[in-house]
């Protein structure tokens, strides 16, 4: 009996048959999570390239025009946010501004703003050096989007914040003229 029991227990350690199904079992969940993390990951990055077009869009549609009104300006936010198809536009908050450089100073002002978080007539914006032209205006559009991923085990359950901003000058006239606050 005991010698039995040793052949069954010696055939039982030799036996293979199960190790693919145990290696299998400890993959799995590893491949499965770099699977969806790579995912995550490519989505991301297209959300934040959108994010970068919608900042250009929204600067660019403004600049071309000579005068704006609400209505040019909800058109110019509707068609920006068309470029974050097929994501969600829930989260984004978009800005379209003119700076003013005050040839004196060398500063950028607000001379009018208008969108999900319009910045104070009057403000000094931060602006890089190579733009500060005096006495010129600037376009400047600002986009915020938070990005939550659809599989928050992988990346942060709370969302990622991608943001963008985009100058360009007004290319119709000196300044936009946003009626009836402004005028240039």
């Amino acid at each position: 009996m005991g010698d039995r029991l040793l052949r069954r227990l010696g055939a039982f350690g030799a036996d293979k048959r199960g190790i693919a199904a145990t290696e299998f079992a400890f993959i799995v969940p590893l491949m499965l999570v770099m699977f969806f993390g790579t995912v995550e990951f490519c989505s991301g990055i297209a959300v934040d390239r959108k994010v970068t077009l919608m900042a250009r869009t929204l600067s660019d549609l403004t600049s071309q025009s000579t005068s704006v009104g609400d209505s040019d300006m909800s058109n110019f936010f509707a068609a920006s946010t068309g470029i974050m198809y097929p994501y969600s536009t829930t989260p984004v908050n978009a800005t379209i501004t003119e700076l003013y450089v005050d040839p004196k100073t060398m500063q950028a002002t607000v001379m009018w703003s208008k969108g999900s978080a319009p910045r104070s007539s009057g403000t000094t914006v931060g602006v890089p050096a190579d733009l500060l032209v005096s006495g010129t205006y600037l376009i400047f559009s600002e986009v915020n989007y938070q990005y939550v991923p659809t599989i928050g085990y992988v990346m942060a359950k709370t969302g990622i914040k991608l943001s963008d901003v985009a100058y360009t000058r007004p290319r119709q006239s000196t300044c936009v003229f946003y009626s009836p606050k402004t005028s240039c």
